[in-house]
């Protein structure tokens, strides 16, 4: 991980392949670097840091050369430092690679490849241009080396390698992992991200199966994996809208907080056969099983509820990670809906990928059409809610539920009317960013004093705990758990003491009265209690108003006061919101 872009023209490669990747930061990254051939040499610069510190230190945007391969990587393998930065080089810097994805068996070739050469990094990444140096050296061909190397790497990748000896050209290759390749006018490009590549670029091949690119200043060439030539088409982009309010704050997250009316307008607007065929399979299916990760997952519990409550169809959700440990039970007969932002989460492939094995049908909802999990699916629902460039997700969660709540309604026949409820919900989400956007800032003064806060929360609300409570932790590094409000008394009750924040998520629904009982024993201990309800009770200590809603409505304006308050306490802890530590916008490993 966790970006990569190559670019073969009559442009300088360098300066073209450091712009593509400012456009990558925003998946999260600790080092970077850049290697290009200029005429039989091949040059590299890289280290530790952001792209920009990188770039001040090595002046990686000034390399020579019409030929060119870059990376922005978030570390798997080995600690973040210049030697372990990419592109990783064969013993001689004879080629240069720059690679996403895990080599699962590196320990085993790098113990049978170091008899004869000398690692210099820590990584998994290195074995492949030594792996593919060896097979240079025997069949004399890069095509061929590369052919013969990829059938001797486990695991998902994608690579972009240059070789001194070929000096016209450089070469992709992926096995289920992302990569695009389009001509442009200046020339030909290969990336793992669609957003890197140039505005005016409408469509891309995609690798798979470990298929190979050749890449020259022309044209693009295409083989499968044994090296023999194949035809492939060229798929459209649907292109990600940028951020409608540049110019409103200084970070993604709030601008993407804001952003969020819009993201439910786009996304009600989906295509009406294809929902009524999803709608039919979930009803006809002996299984139905969500399966997404983080943020996603927190949807699809959402969806599970909804599909209960609205549709009157049991479900599960299994988070990506777990789902291959439940596979057992998956048959022509289930019906398995897989949620994420990119669409290149790799846990959730892994489970979509076991589902397609075993004759699942798959619904996908996804934010990127051209993705992994798009192109995997039977059914595919697009977010359309644009470019999400913070880490920690708002608006495409909010589509996701927008999603959710109208293939529910499918499900019981009455789209007609959660469409126009949730057209009418617009408004309201504008009216409780606005009428709470103040009094969060404030808030989130005191929370930033604390080093733990609950939230809590029963019925369709329950998801919204569970998400406030990662965004807190994702931003702010504040230990945070949520939970159904019910479970506090079976062990967190332990942890309350004087002053601790418990942020409790009961708007005036079924679950009120049940839920204030919890907010009282966390109270009688001490526990500082934020309400977020549209009904205000004197337990409360603060109180974050929402909007009167219908019940299954109310996460849709629940979550937003408590994405602000996430954010400002980040601020007020000295954290960048939009660039958690340790963290990266598509996790593309396992």
């Amino acid at each position: 991980m966790c970006g990569l872009i190559g670019y073969n023209g009559s442009e300088q490669a360098a300066g073209f392949i450091f712009t593509g990747l400012k456009k990558l930061k925003y998946r999260g990254h600790d080092s970077a670097g850049l290697a290009t051939l200029d005429g039989d040499r091949l040059q590299y610069k890289k280290d530790a840091g952001k792209l920009e510190e990188v770039e001040r230190r090595q002046h990686i945007s000034q390399l020579p050369g019409h030929i060119g391969i870059g990376h922005v990587r978030w570390a798997t393998h080995g600690i973040v430092n210049r030697t372990n930065a990419h592109p990783q080089l064969d013993q001689c810097s004879n080629i240069a690679v720059v690679h996403n994805g895990i080599v699962e068996n590196a320990f085993e070739l790098r113990r049978r490849l170091e008899t004869a050469h000398s690692f210099v990094s820590t990584t998994d990444t290195e074995v492949i241009p030594f792996l593919i140096a060896q097979y240079y050296n025997r069949k004399g061909n890069m095509l061929a080396a590369i052919s013969n190397a990829i059938e001797e790497l486990h695991g998902p990748f994608a690579f972009l390698a240059i070789c001194r000896y070929t000096k016209d050209k450089f070469f992709a290759c992926a096995r289920e992992m992302p990569l695009l390749l389009s001509c442009i006018p200046t020339g030909c490009i290969a990336s793992s991200d669609a957003n890197s590549l140039p505005d005016d670029c409408n469509q891309a091949y995609v690798l798979d199966n470990g298929e190979i690119a050749e890449v020259t200043a022309q044209n693009l060439i295409f083989y499968d994996r044994a090296g023999n030539p194949i035809e492939k088409q060229p798929e459209t982009l649907m292109r990600q809208i940028g951020a409608i309010y540049t110019n409103s704050t200084e970070h993604y997250m709030m601008r993407e907080i804001r952003e969020q009316p819009y993201a439910i307008e786009q996304s009600i607007g989906q295509n009406v056969v294809d929902m009524q065929d999803a709608a039919r399979a979930i009803k006809e299916a002996q299984n139905v099983i969500f399966t997404a990760c983080g943020t996603s997952r927190h949807a699809a519990l959402m969806g599970r509820y909804l599909f209960s409550r609205v549709g009157k169809r049991m479900s599960e959700v299994i988070i990506g990670s777990e789902f291959k440990y439940f596979s057992e039970v998956i048959s022509w007969n289930s019906v398995v809906i897989a949620i994420s932002q990119s669409g290149e989460t790799a846990d959730v492939l892994d489970g979509v990928r076991t589902a397609r094995a075993r004759n699942a049908k798959v619904i996908s909802i996804v934010n990127h059409s051209t993705s992994q999990l798009a192109r995997l699916s039977n059914f595919v629902f697009p977010l359309k809610c644009g470019t999400e460039n913070a880490v920690a997700a708002t608006k495409s969660y909010m589509a996701q539920i927008t999603v959710l709540a109208l293939l529910s309604h499918y499900l019981s026949g009455h789209q007609h009317d959660i469409i126009q409820k949730i057209k009418a919900l617009v408004p309201l989400v504008e009216l409780v960013y606005e009428t709470n956007l103040k009094h969060a800032e404030s808030l989130a003064r005191n929370i930033a004093k604390h080093n733990v806060c609950y939230f809590i929360a029963r019925g369709s609300n329950f998801h919204i705990a569970m998400e406030a409570a990662l965004k807190m932790k994702e931003v702010s590094y504040i230990h945070s758990e949520g939970m159904p409000a019910g479970e506090l008394k079976h062990g967190t009750l332990a942890l309350i003491e004087k002053g601790t924040p418990v942020v409790a998520i009961c708007p005036d629904d079924y679950t009120f009265n049940d839920t204030l009982y919890n907010i009282e024993e966390a109270k009688i201990r001490g526990a500082f209690i934020i309400g977020v309800s549209d009904k205000y009770h004197s337990v409360f200590d603060e109180w974050f108003k929402i909007p009167k809603v219908e019940e299954i409505l109310y996460p849709f304006v629940a979550i937003v006061p408590l994405q602000e308050l996430a954010y400002f306490t980040a601020l007020a802890r000295g954290v960048n919101p939009d660039s958690p530590r340790n963290l990266a916008k598509s996790v593309t490993v396992r």
